[in-house]
């Protein structure tokens, strides 16, 4: 039989002598100041030696604590990580992405060969969404560059991936038009682009009529046509670039904040999730 001390008691003095403060414990572990207290004396008592001494307006832990807070710490560590996988277990394995159908047809998708030679274990779901759909869906992450539609809250919480260069792109007898000849093809869901290419360029592009769709690779294809001008993310038109298909008469202009993953709110981002995310960093960087 295993003589260990109360988990309550345990967390208690751990999550003390971490923050060095029965208040900031009392919080974290949202017990009152008196609860907490009374659970590092019984572990006191317990043991038979005082845990804590007072410093100044904190506790500071007596030689003794400090070595077991060291073996506390390590253990909760192990713990910690142990349960983690077991709930990626119970999920299932894998990530599950939302992302515009653009990004993963002419980005994500051809880049996932890669990801999955560095990361056999991990694989990939996905589900397609818009700027107009601000909901998870239950992803574990959602990708998007124009989060004018979130909250603030989700806004901060957002992790940066990588800048976005926007190119107003046509075919080449199109750009032999007068601006005011030149139609605009603007997606329906993130007008912000066009405002922000005027914004930043104050180039007067595509003054004649305005086509909208509701999807990047409609905009994209509506180019492709002839139909216009479309203002679209370098990386995803790059072949048709490379080809010379769709030419960008007028250079391109970074936009603010860039490429941003949301991870899901109210739980913890697991360790699939993180490889992720750091693999998509670095392939977004080696353009």
């Amino acid at each position: 039989m295993r003589k260990l001390p109360p988990l309550a008691s345990l967390r208690a003095f751990e999550a003390v002598a971490r923050t060095g403060s029965v208040t900031r414990a009392a919080e974290e572990l949202a017990r009152t100041h008196g609860a907490v207290s009374r659970h590092l004396k019984l572990l006191a008592d317990d043991v038979g030696l005082e845990l804590f001494e007072r410093d100044g307006t904190g506790l500071r832990m007596t030689p003794a604590a400090a070595d077991f807070y060291a073996a506390t710490r390590s253990a909760f560590d192990q713990l910690e990580r142990a349960y983690e996988n077991l709930g990626n277990s119970a999920a299932g394995p894998g990530v599950h992405v939302a992302c515009s159908a653009t990004f993963a047809m002419r980005w994500l998708v051809p880049q996932l060969a890669v990801f999955y030679r560095l990361h056999p274990d991990i694989r990939i779901r996905l589900s397609m969404t818009s700027a107009r759909e601000i909901r998870n869906e239950g992803a574990d992450v959602l990708v998007a560059w124009d989060m004018s539609h979130y909250t603030e809250a989700d806004r901060r919480r957002a992790i940066f991936l990588a800048p976005v260069n926007f190119a107003a792109v046509c075919v080449p007898a199109c750009a032999r038009l007068a601006p005011e000849k030149q139609a605009r093809i603007a997606h329906g869901y993130t007008s912000s682009a066009w405002d922000q290419w005027e914004a930043k360029t104050g180039k007067p592009v595509a003054r004649g009529d305005v086509l909208e769709f509701p999807h990047t690779h409609l905009c994209i294809e509506a180019a492709l046509s002839g139909l216009g001008v479309a203002l679209v993310e370098t990386r995803l038109i790059a072949r048709e670039l490379a080809e010379g298909s769709l030419v960008a008469p007028y250079g391109s202009v970074e936009f603010d904040d860039g490429l941003r993953a949301l991870p899901a709110a109210g739980r913890r981002m697991n360790g699939q999730a993180e490889a992720f995310l750091a693999w998509l960093r670095g392939a977004l960087g080696a353009r």
